[in-house]
């Protein structure tokens, strides 16, 4: 098994909001940071063509607990499957009290990353193998590497759509909510390649569909869970891209936001803009206390707000009754 890689880093103020919980792009972008450094190590450590890990797909990750200013983020990954040209990390985040010394496991992540050439950025190079402790581990790491391949081809395919805008919409509509930011990406975004960090982009999903909650709820609102991050396009140095979000279900105690990444090359602009990435989010509501609050419904309006809500709803349930399985396994 290859050897683990773990990076600390003490919680600022400008890591947080306003009421001091650390934002869930902060604690994405660490474990993209730790992921990207483990999975280049690992793929440097043969001869040939040296390369970077770039991110193609983060799977489901929750945010167990708050994080808060002051506290010490933990984060350990580890190379669990290898397949040709893919690379499986998992990465567990520990807060710890410095004061007090107490310590909480606060995410579980896997992240899928392909390693490119750095003499050539269009060749993808091969992936040294890793010892497995069992053949029913290698056999398991196979299974998910099929399972995410495929999923990430049927989301590819339902790539086209555009958000609309809407003048004055009505409180509480997906419109009303809806938001955007515009970035242009600078040297200081980029790996060694030219590409955007996955972890920059992740962390500006967050802070949009962040805003749509808040939008939505105006109360103070943190990240619940993520569902997978599919990276279809790399993007490169100099692009402005436009992250997108917008609210696609609502239950009684959390939202989904769902968020697309638009990628614009100014100096090759005859290519044209392109989705890069896409993305489901989970926000809650929280009081002063930071006791989950009840969230107003979503008006929907038309068939296909209804049908977004719909294929939310079923997503909900979904990793509701899976939460609770994991619940009964561990008990």
């Amino acid at each position: 098994m290859a050897s683990l890689y773990e990076l600390s880093r003490i919680m600022r103020p400008d890591d947080a909001n306003i009421v001091g919980n650390v934002h869930g792009g902060t604690i994405l972008k660490m474990i993209e940071e730790a992921g990207c450094i483990i999975g280049t190590r690992h793929c440097n450590t043969q001869n040939g063509d040296h390369c970077v890990a770039a991110l193609a797909r983060v799977e489901r990750t929750d945010f167990l607990y708050p994080m808060f200013i002051g506290e010490v983020a933990h984060v350990s990954a580890e190379i669990t499957y290898t397949s040709k040209h893919s690379v499986e990390v998992q990465i567990n985040v520990l807060s710890e009290n410095i004061v007090t010394g107490a310590k909480k496991v606060t995410n579980k992540a896997t992240l899928w990353y392909v390693p490119f050439s750095l003499q050539n950025v269009s060749k993808i190079t091969e992936v040294p193998p890793i010892e497995y402790s069992s053949s029913e581990q290698e056999e398991a790491g196979k299974k998910r590497y099929e399972a995410q391949k495929l999923e990430r081809l049927e989301t590819k395919e339902r790539n086209g759509e555009i958000l609309m805008s809407v003048s004055v919409p009505e409180p509480y509509t997906v419109a009303f909510s809806q938001s955007s930011l515009i970035h242009l990406i600078g040297p200081s975004d980029c790996t060694l390649h030219g590409f955007v960090h996955g972890g920059v982009t992740m962390k500006l999903m967050d802070e949009v569909a962040g805003i749509v909650a808040a939008r939505h709820c105006k109360t103070n609102i943190v990240t619940a869970s993520v569902d997978a991050i599919n990276f279809h396009r790399k993007i490169k140095k100099g692009c402005v891209i436009t992250v997108s979000g917008r609210m696609t279900f609502t239950s009684n105690k959390s939202m989904e936001i769902e968020v697309f990444v638009y990628a614009d090359q100014l100096v090759e602009a005859e290519k044209g803009k392109y989705r890069a990435v896409t993305a489901f989010f989970t926000y809650i509501s929280l009081d002063k206390d930071n006791k989950p609050l009840p969230v107003p419904p979503l008006k929907l309006e038309g068939e296909e707000e209804q049908k977004r809500f719909d294929e939310g709803k079923a997503r909900y349930l979904q990793n509701k009754a899976k939460r609770l399985a994991d619940k009964e396994c561990q008990q």
